[in-house]
């Protein structure tokens, strides 16, 4: 594993939050690196490297590049300006694709040709190969392309934003004399970047559709001398600007801003490793950027093709088992999901456990006459016909259904305006939320007119309602009938789609307005017990860890005595282990099949264990430019699942959970003699499955039987 320093200079208590970032982008690398996971997971963790790189460059490198230029000279909290950050930041991506293009080239692609699955170059084809992808190529690929001439009447074209191009020299003949002009060709998205060669045996050959076209470039200049060919890609700031203040329609100057993203401003220029100098240099000074914006790749320019390779049948051992997460086990046989709910609340652990419940529960509401009233917030949907079509289908029974829409869902802007606009032709009163504030909460409220009179019922989650995304990403969601849980729900949806003034709440804990105090409040709480000797501990699990008062208030208290566990998949700011400031304070990251998406706030409170989850991590953004969400664990035996079972099982994890150290590096935690390894996810897995009634006829102890991990208290 790469152990590169992410610190910064000069003492400060606090890492960078793009060199943490990239330190967790190294983690999901090392997945693809290491030889735990099956040979196409694998495959695609190196994808998924790259697609977090691309979004980094495109919102935190054009951040930084922004500030650069504005002369901005203030330092972040690590003691680092914009200009030494971005040139750190620039360090470390030159590792990090160093080690990338290793991972493909030493080990996955010779690995995936043993297995049979082989990425050709078009030099080692067979001549019946190259014979049937010129055909190939005359019949799908060619009508397609659009050769582009760059010389003083065809200026140099605007290239979208992470378009793969081929770039080449060529001579032509003007009289008597030869000119020199680059050409480039934009490799079509509209075709499949990888091309199948055909085979009678089932074996797996594949050629990039780049190479395709590059070897018969020729043929798209005629009368032409061409040069040797290279592959080129450019990067642009994908941030949207828009000033709420000043726009009358927020739908539409959100899809004017997305037409606007495809020609930002460069940020990255790759290019394949035979292009050549001069080429580079006429590319760097065109599209206005600096040699250190330059990255040479020796791998695939568009990696997450490969992603193709990874569908159909394959062996067993090349991919994860699938996994038909059951229902949870106290909805399983229930005919009457709202009766369910106003006997008690329920805790579904996704994917472990189906999102189908929570899908049923919107098609119950949608269908059942006895509903009034469905409001929802939507941040990434996914599109899924169940999930808005439960909406439309509310609308058609004659129920009053608001969806609260966030059409700034970064990179699923698009999506979500298609789906506002179909809501909206259905009957749905759909509004977009609070100006200057994304709506990142997980809300659905139901009211319903049963027997003894009008009752809501909520689902509060940590995820977002995309049954697709449901099945890859670790979430929490309740379902709740709680009185106060409801009025504090009917005051927030006030709050989004009408004029109010925010008007407090009895439970929920809503941001801007009182998450920042709130987590403040109940780390000095634990603070002042530990100082009184009561019982203190802090439990927390979050995505990111970046505002400077949430990580000063935990220094403190991990000086007055409070041992302080966090669990912190991307970034983290904070330093642990620093003597007389974080040294009772351990952190942990854990990569694994499933993204962990959930997060979790638990407070020992003198014996009185609170816990608290939600959609907010625990930074500047969620605290105050988000309506978020958080919501108290109010069940005992809910509240105790969550301490002994979903965090327990996490901080035993001694197999993908790796330790955060004062330099930022991350390593693997040491395993002492005699004790087993442990998996949270695969432990997650056999709970879920261990509640699965066995079948007749199986044999007796087919359910797996483990013991929970010890109480993290």
């Amino acid at each position: 594993m790469a152990k590169t320093p992410a610190n910064a200079p000069g003492g400060s208590q606090f890492l960078n939050r793009e060199l943490s970032w990239l330190e967790f982008n190294q983690r999901v690398l090392d997945e693809a690196i290491g030889t735990s996971a099956p040979l196409l997971e694998r495959v695609k963790f190196y994808c998924i490297t790259h697609s977090n790189l691309d979004e980094f460059f495109e919102v935190r490198v054009a951040g930084l590049k922004q500030q650069v230029e504005s002369d901005v000279t203030e330092r972040g909290p690590d003691g680092l300006g914009a200009v030494e950050t971005l040139r750190a930041v620039t360090r470390r991506v030159r590792a990090l694709v160093e080690a990338t293009d290793h991972c493909w080239n030493e080990l996955l692609r010779p690995e995936l040709a043993r297995r049979g699955i082989v990425i050709h170059t078009a030099r080692d084809l067979r001549p019946e190969d190259r014979e049937w992808l010129d055909r190939h190529y005359r019949e799908r690929v060619h009508p397609v392309l659009t050769p582009l001439a760059v010389d003083p009447s065809h200026p140099f074209p605007q290239l979208l934003n992470k378009s793969l191009n081929l770039i080449t020299r060529v001579t032509v003949a003007h009289g008597a004399e030869e000119r020199q002009r680059l050409a480039i060709v934009q490799v079509p998205r509209v075709l499949p970047r990888l091309v199948r060669l055909p085979r009678t045996d089932g074996s797996r050959d594949y050629v990039f559709l780049s190479d395709v076209i590059g070897e018969r470039l020729g043929e798209l200049f005629p009368g032409s001398r061409l040069s040797a060919w290279s592959a080129f890609r450019v990067t642009r700031n994908s941030e949207l600007y828009i000033d709420e203040e000043d726009v009358g329609n927020i739908l539409k100057a959100v899809e004017a801003e997305l037409h606007n993203r495809r020609k930002g401003e460069a940020v990255r220029l790759e290019v394949s490793r035979e292009c050549p100098e001069d080429i580079r240099v006429e590319l760097l000074a065109t599209l206005g950027l600096q040699a250190d914006d330059l990255y040479v790749v020796d791998g695939p320019l568009s990696p997450t093709s490969l992603l193709a390779i990874c569908e159909g049948d394959h062996p067993a051992e090349l991919r994860d088992a699938a996994f038909p997460a059951p229902q949870a086990a106290s909805l399983r046989d229930c005919t009457d999901i709202f009766g369910a709910i106003r006997t008690r609340d329920h805790l579904l652990h996704h994917p472990y456990e189906s999102f189908e419940t929570v899908v049923r529960f919107l098609e119950a509401a949608a269908a059942d006459p006895r509903v009034l009233a469905i409001k929802q917030t939507l941040y990434r949907t996914g599109g899924d016909a169940r999930v808005v079509g439960a909406l439309m289908n509310a609308v058609r029974n004659g129920k009053q259904v608001t969806a609260v829409v966030e059409l700034k869902a970064r990179f699923d802007e698009a999506n979500n305006i298609r789906w506002a606009r179909a809501l909206e032709e259905a009957g749905v009163h759909v509004v977009y939320g609070l100006v200057g504030y994304k709506i990142h909460c997980k809300v659905t409220l139901v009211v319903r007119n049963d027997e003894d009179g009008i009752r809501r019922y909520l689902h509060l989650g940590t995820g977002n309602y995309n049954p697709s995304t449901a099945k890859l990403y670790t979430d929490l969601s309740l379902l709740t009938a709680r009185v106060d849980f409801g009025e504090d729900a009917t005051n927030l949806f006030n709050l989004l789609t009408g004029i109010c003034q925010f008007q407090g709440t009895r439970k929920l804990v809503i941001a801007p307005f009182q998450t920042h105090d709130r987590v403040l409040e109940l780390i000095e709480r634990e603070a002042r017990n530990a100082r009184q000797e009561l019982p203190a501990r802090i439990v927390a699990k979050m995505n990111s860890l970046v505002d400077t008062e949430v990580i000063e208030a935990l220094y403190r208290a991990s000086r007055a005595g409070v041992r302080i566990d966090l669990i912190v998949r991307g970034i983290c700011c904070l330093k642990p282990g620093i003597p007389g400031t974080s040294e009772n304070i351990h952190v942990r990251s854990i990569i694994d099949r499933f993204l962990e998406h959930s997060r979790i706030w638990c407070f020992e409170n003198a014996g009185r264990p609170e816990v608290f989850v939600g959609s907010a991590d625990w930074m500047p953004r969620n605290f105050f430019r988000r309506i978020e969400v958080a919501f108290p664990i109010e069940d005992g035996v809910l509240r105790g699942r969550i301490i002994d079972e979903i965090l327990g099982h996490a901080l035993a994890d001694n197999t993908k959970a790796r330790v955060l150290q004062p330099d930022g590096t991350y390593v693997i935690p040491p395993r002492r003699k005699g004790v087993p390894a442990r998996r949270c996810q695969t432990e997650f897995v056999e709970l879920a499955l261990a509640t699965v009634p066995v079948p007749p006829g199986k044999a007796k102890g087919g359910r797996v039987r483990m013991k929970l991990a010890k109480r993290p208290y």
